[in-house]
């Protein structure tokens, strides 16, 4: 399975970490993906990877939208 997310399609950063002797060695920052359960129209249960920033959106949004 992809390290994606499948709202977003935020995936996994490549960069260098550079050592004070400007050596460079490559890294790898992956998304901070969470396992979260949806309910789909037809009532079935299907499991999601989802970001943590996606989730901290969805839920401000939700919030927001209740409120006005």
């Amino acid at each position: 399975m992809a390290r994606r997310c499948d709202i977003t399609g935020k995936g996994p950063l490549v960069g260098y970490n550079v050592s004070h002797a400007n050596n460079k060695t490559k890294k790898r920052q992956l998304p901070n993906l969470r396992s979260v359960k949806i309910t789909l129209e037809d009532g079935t249960t299907k499991r999601i990877k989802v970001a943590a920033s996606t989730l901290r959106t969805m839920r401000k949004r939700a919030a927001q939208a209740t409120e006005a």
